[in-house]
């Protein structure tokens, strides 16, 4: 494409800034071929002219469309140039506030130096299991496409991090290493995962440092590698270090610290355990105050030292290792502080106790002497003497330097090899991701070794790094087949070669190293003579001869030789080396110096220096020869990173580029000249020329079609995609080298691109001209017509309002007449009614006051007569009462003299032995004829006191009477003495008005004339009134309103208010609810993982004896306390015999510290339960004292009574076993069937006698059973079993018994009920009971004088409680004889039913269809069994068959059968003949001689229907103890839900195991109600466990769980539970157990299943939604796709395979089918619906906030669309009301601000209180991420989100970015009872559940 055709006029361009780097500016004329000059304008609008180089004439950069900019892949760019990356950095990392670019395989990242909220757990769930291109640029998705690419290619992968010092290095790869933990976990209970992180902040504290560019700088590099297994889990991790920055240890630069352990142990001093250091501040040692920056901002060096400590602590570092690393270190800090005076020019010495020294030895366990000494003296060593000679002050200053910093490079190696030990994986390496933070870069003022070693390294991972960008690039072009040619790239292999080759720099260093006499300067002569003018790369300075510059591939460095040789020697000295080997008390020091060997100084002279390996390699060596310590440091450097890049080599390398946007630390600050020389450095400048000199774009052939449909004609669009592509770019491009065709894809040229998207720009814009000016015709019209209407509706309504206004005056001069008429004659009319009312008033009261004077004579005269009446009646009823109590006296004393000689009587013959036998004989008789004496007493009693009450009633009735009249007369006499008076009054007055009247005629004619005057006034004064009534009207209206509108404002406060606090509590409750499931998820996953490793123990353990005791896997945590015991028991007992059988593992010390810890909590629990324990028992001791004298009175009288009573029982219990013994004799002799028919005589004595023991059984059991009651709560009591308030109710209880008779009373009432012909249908109820025998005695005080009662009484308990083990046993062993026989009965019943049916209708066909009905029936028997079969084997084909063979089998056999009956039926036929022909001889059936034989046959008989008793079920299903394993395996644990579903009620499984534990219930079996409690519940967790990821079992097990907490609650018996139910619902409660605590388990379980459901359904929805929801366009043609890098995205075209929105509502209609099938509950389904639609709108978004190609106006509409399709959903199924539409709310805010505008101040406002549900940084995120797809959207301003942010700066939210979308709301079970009766239930033969037996 010709320049002319793109650098036209508008066409903007990049020119060279010297500020800026580059500036953006447009041509202000067209380019023309020759052109020298260009005119420009720049941003600013100043206009410039731009020279072109003569040279070469080439034109400014392009600058990229503004559609392009801000790209998440710099290769995305159709202009791949310097300016243009540049631009989209700054774009991104200001604007839009993201950190993260793609640069192809690169991942750029600027350090914001800020602290962002896009780290946390929540976004690496976001990242897990997505590809790298469809989210945003992150850390965590380069560390995601490395773990993946492990999983999936099987090969170890490496994360290179590179950058320079402060650009984010070590937290870039922090990060990378919490993702792998996070996402991976660890297979051991060791937590690698937490260890691994836990290394972080040991290595950071003694190996980084504050510098001038970064406050946390590494200052040594590190490879680590993370270890997984076969599952891709983190088993261990190794780390190796490099180039240890050592000579920080001794000196720092202004602004800037010694490594951070150094000041964290000086913060910490004042520590107990750190007093022994004798540390102080940090500004008072030598080695940390040279900086003269000891404090970092925000940074708390002590809370840092407790975190180390920590780190330690978790790796396994004991605090004893501990503090030797403290004194270590202090000693470093006191070492620095030792001072050296000069004794002379050659000596020095150390003045004598020097206090720093001495701490120094001290803590390093040393002596004084020896090291002072050997601090200022050396030992040189000659062929035949030795000889000490001192130090001058330097040199000896330099060698307590070299000696400390050889102490800490030690120690930090030792610190290494233990962290590796810590980390070391304990099973074998699968794979490895290697993560690696090195230094980038650097170029200083002054370079030095330490630079050139980290630019050598650079060097060589930068030749890694574009081999293989050159080779991925290359495999691209390869996999799409299309023509290529090789892309030259910089190779720095000549650089390397420079350093490392031979004779090269390092080579002639190590020599210099080696000679006698070596000398930097030496060295550098060396250098010119080999290189200088030899090598390109290599230079020397112009003004230096100690000095030499390499170009490097990022720049060029210039390095100053001197320190060169002494660095690379690392020279210390022997002497002070063996005084540290010689400390005997501290056995650390002699660990860090254990493999220090003598070694040879490479220099002659210097014998006794030593060397040290400032690389830490991979595994550390046993034993390395003399050879490997007189190695350089360079030589080791080379060594160490050869080992890297062969490892590097051996993986999959992913890159990351650290770039430091500014040298200040200023957040959001880009400093364009800064960040171009880091680009340049790290090699991304060389990938973006890497990808220009090819295709740099690529596109799909569909994503092409879309994108550029509109710059196709109709005819040019064909089926083919890639020939219609491939026909429009020839049309478009003319020049094909410009492109080319791929398989899948289309390649482009730099800037193809951007010329495309200009034609598609020019075309849209054609076409928007074209549609605006047609809108604005149409409006303009519009407007016209609207103007042209107004005007005649307002000439209209004038001409009315005039009309209007002509009447109106016409009405009111109408009325006005009319008005004045009225009001004339209304005056007239009042004055002569005034003069009427007068008149008749006088008359009234006249007449009235005659005739009230007489009625008041009649009513004294008759109220005189009826006193006298009811004074004469009182007086008379007075002397009967008293006669009659006289009477009834003297009858009471008389009858009580008689009493008491009798009881005397009594008395004497009670003391006789045979009084007793009397007594016993004739009890039953005194006590039936003194009950009724009872119930006479009783009756006449009742008589005397109705007849009492009925005259009360009457005599106060009269009374009543009596005042009522007396205070009427009262009251007439009262008015007729104030009428008396008045009419006096009223004459006088007439009188007066006579002559009043007289006068008022003279003033007559005064009046009127004054009337007429004071008309006119009161005329003024009403219409003034009522102007003031209508002021005052309105006011009250105005009034009224107010009162309303506050009244209603008041309202809505208070409503609002109640909402508010209504919404508060739920909130609340929803909380505590949450909290506590996830409680309980947290104690099932501990349960789950306890009993993984229970399994793997039981798999790994080595059993000594076959025969062991194994505790049961399944046993639930609702099992009684002693199963747990014995399982603990047995734990402890395999705990014991585990280290004979098991090798011991290594011990973790932080696992046992935090061990040990809760073992002194409950060690302290354990004591204060037992004080506790120790108080209550003195209390019980004392209570026990006070009560025993009451126990003993009482317990003699209650013996003998229970002897006697006793007595009574054994008798009758002897005659009921006679009775019973006859029985089954009777039955024994005459078994024949004749007997034993049903209708015999026999048969009814039998049934009669039976049924006379069963009655009688039943009236002793609940004898039995109220005595047993009473007898165990005296018998708890007795033994002090029972608390204080207990013990003391019970005596006060029995105080009162015998006080008040009552144990007569119960004695009586007890033989009552016995004797009650009712009391065998309907048991006497407990209260009912009680209460006879807490009424007060009447007349028996007499019969218990002696206590002979209670004595009986006691017999009789005592005579029970024997007897109540026979009973129980005997009526057991009847009942289980009944059931069976029963239900033996019941199935042969049945079967005969319908083998009679089956005869009755074989028997009214022929012959030949009898045969073949009989052969149908048994085929549709079979076929249905066989279908059964098929589904039940669906699964097993194996099974199956075997299956097919047994029906083959059973099929001949059925062949052979029907042979044999066809047979037999003829050998009938023939017997028949014979027997109708000899009937016929004898003349019986002489009107059938003429029939044949065969016709009889054929006649059809007609079935006998035999009448049979309907059975009256209980509802209950009866099973044997051995049966409750069948039970669980079939009805759960083999049930298949789908059949179940379909053909059977819902819920019959909850249903089944009801109906079974009812009859447990019924039958009284504690053990056998828990077992199938036990049984049940761990039969749902098994199979969940089992099939837990399928969501139709989860979905079916949650129902019948909820159901059968439903029925627990039904059947509880509870009032609250049974207003719901039927009458015979309420007959089948629950009786004998009280099951809330199992309802209880059940509902935790089904909060489980809950949780399992929402994470199947999860499982399910998560690949759909991101697709459907987002990437698929569900209205086509609203959104172009566009142009991505090499990072390509998942089309958001539809193809085959991808899901869309269709896909969800599908998986959602069959998850709704699946739950309303299985029976759930439509409370529950509303619940599960939110929650899917919860998670749906959740993942949704946050996909949304981590992707900025999806913030687009067209990608709103789509997702507005697509909610729109969700809720049409839930109003398909009626679920609107669940709360589901609420979760979708952020979401449809969110695609609202994606759609509204946001420019001015007035949207600003509408966003914020549009989107209410959106929290702050949502709303900022969507805002920054907003990407146009077309050129005439517009990209939201900074200051436009500035306003948003400080709008919504005072909300409390949470700054959480993404939302929580594994978050599940608590679940409720809303109590929904069933209108099913379970007697009505039968179970289906498909269930294999024959051996129940419906009761």
């Amino acid at each position: 494409m010709a320049a002319s055709e793109l650098y036209t006029k508008e066409a903007r361009v990049w020119i060279p800034d010297a500020e800026d780097v580059w500036k953006s500016a447009k041509l202000l004329k067209d380019y023309k071929q020759g052109d020298k000059l260009l005119r420009l304008e720049l941003e600013d609008g100043t206009v410039v002219e731009h020279q072109l180089d003569p040279r070469t004439m080439n034109l400014p950069h392009l600058r990229n469309p503004d559609i392009l900019v801000g790209e998440n892949d710099l290769t995305a760019l159709s202009y791949l140039h310097e300016p243009a990356v540049l631009h989209n950095l700054k774009v991104r990392f200001i604007d839009s506030k993201l950190i993260y670019t793609y640069c192809g395989i690169v991942l750029v990242a600027i350090n914001p130096y800020e602290t962002l909220p896009i780290y946390g757990t929540d976004i690496i769930n976001a990242y897990s299991g997505q590809n790298m291109g469809d989210m945003d640029p992150h850390i965590f998705a380069v560390a995601e496409e490395a773990y993946k690419q492990m999983a999936r290619d099987e090969r170890n992968q490496s994360i290179i991090v590179s950058g320079e010092s402060g650009a984010g290095k070590t937290v870039s790869a922090k990060y990378a290493m919490r993702y792998f933990a996070t996402v991976s976990g660890s297979e051991s209970e060791a937590n690698v995962e937490e260890k691994v992180l836990a290394s972080n902040p040991i290595m950071e504290s003694i190996g980084n440092a504050k510098t001038t560019r970064n406050d946390n700088s590494s200052r040594f590099g590190k490879y680590i590698e993370i270890g997984f297994d076969k599952r891709y889990r983190i088993i261990g991790a190794n780390m190796r270090t490099y180039l240890l920055e050592k000579s920080r240890v001794v000196f720092q630069a202004d602004e800037e610290r010694n490594y951070h352990i150094f000041y964290q142990l000086c913060a910490s001093s004042n520590l107990p355990e750190l007093k022994v250091l004798k540390l102080v501040s940090a500004n008072n040692f030598h080695y940390t105050k040279q900086g003269r920056s000891p404090v970092i901002d925000g940074v708390d060096d002590a809370k840092e030292l407790i975190n180390t400590r920590n780190a330690f602590t978790l790796l396994g570092i004991n605090d004893s290792y501990q503090m030797g690393i403290f004194r270590v270190l202090a000693a470093i800090l006191h070492l620095g502080n030792v001072e050296i005076k000069d004794r002379d020019s050659d000596s020095s010495i150390i003045p004598p106790n020097n206090a720093h020294l001495t701490v120094f030895c001290d803590l390093m366990g040393v002596t004084y002497q020896d090291m002072s000494h050997w601090l200022c003296h050396k030992k040189l060593i000659t062929a035949t003497e030795t000889y000490i000679k001192p130090f001058p002050k330097l040199q000896a200053i330099n060698a307590r330097d070299a000696l400390a910093k050889h102490i800490y490079a030690k120690l930090f190696s030792w610190i290494v090899d233990h962290v590796n030990k810590a980390l070391h994986a304990t099973m074998k390496q699968h794979s490895f991701i290697g993560v690696l933070d090195i230094y980038g870069f650097e170029t200083f003022e002054i370079n030095s070794f330490e630079q050139f070693c980290i630019n050598y390294a650079n060097e060589k991972l930068q030749q890694q790094f574009n081999m293989h960008v050159f080779k991925l690039e290359q495999e691209e072009y390869m996999k799409e087949e299309i023509p290529w040619t090789l892309i030259d790239f910089y190779d720095n292999q000549p650089c390397i070669n420079l350093i490392e080759a031979k004779l090269g720099i390092l080579d002639l260093l190590d020599e210099e190293c080696r000679m006698p006499k070596g000398s930097d300067d030496t060295w550098a002569q060396k250098l010119y003579n080999t290189h200088l003018n030899k090598c390109d790369l290599f230079q020397k300075p112009r003004l230096s001869n100690r000095a030499f510059i390499i170009q490097h591939f990022a720049d060029k460095v210039e390095y100053q030789c001197e320190g060169f040789l002494e660095k690379n020697k690392d020279t210390v000295y022997e002497e002070q080396i063996h005084v540290l080997k010689l400390s005997k008390k501290f056995e650390l020091l002699v660990e860090l110096f254990q493999d220090e060997e003598q070694s040879v100084s490479p220099t002659e002279a210097q014998t006794g220096a030593r060397t040290r390996l400032s690389v830490k390699p991979l595994k550390a060596r046993a034993t390395q020869s003399s050879r490997e310590h007189k190695k350089t440091v360079g030589h080791q450097f080379r060594n160490s990173l050869q080992l890297l890049m062969e490892t590097l080599n051996a993986t999959t390398p992913h890159y990351v580029r650290c770039i430091k946007p500014n040298d200040y630390k200023y957040p959001f600050t880009f400093d364009p000249r800064r960040a171009v020389q880091q680009l340049r450095a790290c090699g991304v400048l060389e990938t973006i020329r890497i990808s220009a000199a090819g295709f740099p774009s690529r596109w799909t052939y569909q994503e092409f079609f879309s994108r550029y449909r509109v710059l196709m004609k109709q005819k040019d669009v064909l089926s083919d995609r890639k020939l219609t592509c491939r026909n429009v770019l020839e049309k478009l491009i003319k020049d094909k080298d410009k492109y080319q065709f791929g398989k899948t894809k289309i390649f482009f040229r730099a800037g193809q691109v951007a010329y495309l998207e200009k034609l598609r720009a020019d075309k849209l814009r054609a076409a928007c001209i074209r549609i605006q000016k047609t809108i604005r015709c149409w409006l303009l019209r519009k407007k016209y017509l609207r103007m042209r209407s107004a005007a005649i509706t307002i000439q209209r309504h004038v001409r009315g309002y005039q009309a209007r206004c002509l009447a109106k005056f016409l009405r009111r001069t109408r009325a006005a007449i009319t008005i004045q008429k009225f009001q004339r004659m209304y005056v007239a009319r009042q004055r002569y009614r005034r003069m009427q009312d007068a008149s008749l008033i006088i008359q009234c009261m006249l007449r009235g006051y005659v005739a009230r004077q007489k009625y008041q004579q009649m009513v004294r005269e008759h109220k005189a007569v009826i006193i006298q009446k009811m004074v004469r009646g009182w007086l008379a009823r007075q002397w009967y009462k008293r006669s009659l109590e006289a009477i009834v006296y003297l009858q009471c004393c008389v009858r009580r003299m008689r009493a008491k000689r009798e009881l005397k009587k009594l008395k004497i013959e009670a003391r006789s032995v045979e009084h007793y036998k009397k007594l016993n004989i004739g009890m039953e008789n005194k006590i039936m004829q003194l009950q009724r004496k009872v119930d006479e007493q009783h009756k006449d009693n009742k008589n005397l006191h109705d007849r009492l009450t009925n005259l009360e009633n009457t005599y106060s009735s009269e009374s009543e009477k009596l005042r009522n009249e007396v205070d009427r007369l009262r009251g007439t006499e009262e008015e007729a003495r104030v009428n008396s008076n008045r009419i006096t009054s009223l004459l006088e007055e007439l009188a007066k008005l006579k002559k009043e009247l007289e006068e008022t005629q003279r003033e007559k004619k005064t009046i009127e004339e004054y009337a007429d005057k004071y008309k006119v006034e009161t005329e003024q004064l009403v219409s003034e009134l009522k102007e003031q009534n209508t002021l005052l009207k309105t006011e009250k209206e105005d009034l009224n309103r107010l009162i309303l509108e506050q009244a209603q404002e008041m309202k809505e406060k208070m409503e609002k208010a109640l909402v508010e606090e209504t919404k508060q509590i739920e909130c609340e409750l929803n909380e505590e609810r949450s909290r506590y499931q996830n409680l309980l998820t947290e104690h099932l996953h501990l349960e789950a993982r306890y009993e993984d490793l229970k399994e793997e123990m039981t798999l790994t353990m080595v059993i000594p004896k076959p025969g062991h005791r194994r505790t049961d896997s399944t046993h639930s945590s609702n099992e009684s306390e002693y199963t747990y015991n014995s399982e603990f028991a047995e734990r402890e007992e395999e705990a014991s015999r585990g280290p004979e059988d098991v090798p011991k593992a290594p011990l973790d010390m932080s696992l046992f510290l935090k061990l040990q810890k809760r073992v002194t909590e409950l060690e302290q629990d354990k004591q204060s339960l037992q004080n506790e324990l120790d108080r209550k028992e003195e209390q019980i001791h004392r209570i026990k004292a006070t009560e025993e004298e009451q126990r003993n009175r009482a317990r003699g009288a209650e013996l003998e009574y229970e002897s006697l009573k006793r007595q009574e029982l054994e008798s009758e219990n002897k005659k009921l076993k006679n009775d019973l013994n006859e029985l089954r004799k009777v039955l024994s002799e005459k078994p024949t069937a004749a007997i034993s028919a049903p209708g015999s005589p026999a048969y009814k004595v039998l049934l009669d006698q039976l049924n006379a023991s069963n009655e009688e059984l039943e009236v002793r059991k609940e004898e039995v059973l109220i005595l047993r009651s009473q007898l165990v709560s005296q018998k708890e009591a007795m033994q002090h079993k029972e608390t204080m308030t207990e013990a003391m109710f019970y005596a006060e209880d029995l105080q009162k018994m015998k006080d008040s008779g009552e144990i007569t009373q119960a004695y009586l009432g007890l033989k009552e009920v016995n004797r009650s012909p009712k009391f065998s249908s309907k048991p006497v109820e407990v209260g009912d009971l009680l209460s006879r025998i807490r009424s007060p005695p009447k007349d028996y005080h007499e019969l218990n004088e002696d206590g002979e009662l209670w004595m009986v009484y006691e017999g009789l308990k005592e005579t029970n409680r024997l007897l109540e083990s026979q009973l129980q046993s005997q009526r057991k062993g009847y009942e289980n004889e009944a059931e069976v026989l029963r239900g033996e009965l019941q199935s042969l019943k049945e079967e005969n039913n319908r083998q009679q049916q089956l005869l009755a209708q074989n028997l009214q066909l022929p012959p030949e269809a009898r045969i073949e009905a009989s052969l149908q029936h048994e085929i549709t028997r079979l076929t249905n069994e066989n279908l059964y079969f098929e589904e039940l084997y669906a699964e097993d084909p194996r099974k199956y068959q075997f299956y097919r063979i047994s029906l083959y089998q059973r099929i001949i056999d059925l062949m052979e059968q029907l042979e044999k009956q066809d047979k037999t039926v003829r050998k009938l036929k023939k017997q028949l003949k014979l027997f109708a022909k000899k009937i016929g001889e004898m003349g019986v059936f002489n009107q059938v001689e003429n029939v044949s034989p065969g016709q009889i046959v054929d006649e059809p008989i007609r079935p006998v229907n035999i009448p049979r008793k309907e059975k009256d079920f209980q509802g209950m299903f009866e099973y044997k103890k051995d049966d409750e394993v069948k039970l669980v395996k079939n009805l759960i644990l083999e049930l298949k839900p789908r059949g179940v579903a379909v053909n059977l009620i819902p819920g019959l499984p909850a249903y089944i195991l009801f109906m079974c534990l009812r009859h447990a219930d019924y039958l009284n079996d504690d053990q056998k109600v828990r077992s199938l409690l036990t049984s049940t519940i761990n039969g749902i967790k098994k199979i969940l466990k089992k099939r837990g990821d399928d969501f139709e079992t989860v979905s079916f097990w949650l129902s019948n769980t909820c159901r059968f907490l439903h029925c627990l609650k039904q059947y509880s018996g509870e009032e609250g539970f049974m207003k719901h139910n039927t009458t015979r619902q309420n007959e089948h409660c629950l009786t004998n157990f009280d099951l809330a605590e199992y309802r209880q388990v059940l509902s935790d379980l089904a909060i489980q299943i809950y949780q399992q459901l929402v994470k199947v359904m999860d499982s399910i929805l998560q690949p759909m939604i991101v697709s459907g929801m987002l990437e698929h366009e569900t209205i086509q043609g609203v959104s172009g796709v566009k142009p991505t890098g090499l990072r390509k995205r998942t089309s958001s075209i539809a193809d085959e395979g991808t899901y869309t929105l269709d896909s969800i509502l599908r998986q959602l209609s069959a998850f709704h089918s699946t739950m309303c099938q299985h029976g759930m509950d439509p409370e529950l389904i509303k619940q599960v619906v939110k929650q899917m639609f919860y998670i749906i709108g959740a993942v949704t978004l946050n996909n949304l906030l981590l992707r900025k190609d999806m913030c687009s106006w067209s990608k709103g509409m789509n997702i507005r669309y697509n909610v729109s399709q969700l809720e049409e959903w839930l109003r398909d199924k009626n679920l609107m009301t669940s709360g589901a539409k609420e979760t979708l709310e952020p979401l449809i805010q969110a695609a609202q601000l994606l759609q509204v505008k946001k420019k001015t101040d007035e949207d600003a406002e509408a966003i914020c209180s549009m989107c209410n549900a959106l929290s702050t940084a949502q709303i900022v995120k969507v805002l920054n991420l907003y990407t146009p797809v077309n050129e005439f959207e517009e990209r939201v301003s900074v200051t436009f989100i500035r306003t948003i942010q400080i709008r919504l700066r005072d909300r409390k939210e949470s700054p959480q970015l993404l939302m929580d979308s594994k978050q599940i709301f608590p679940v409720t079970f809303p109590f929904n009872p069933s209108s099913l009766s379970l007697e009505t239930i039968q179970i289906p033969t498909s269930l294999n559940l024959g051996f129940l037996t419906r009761v």
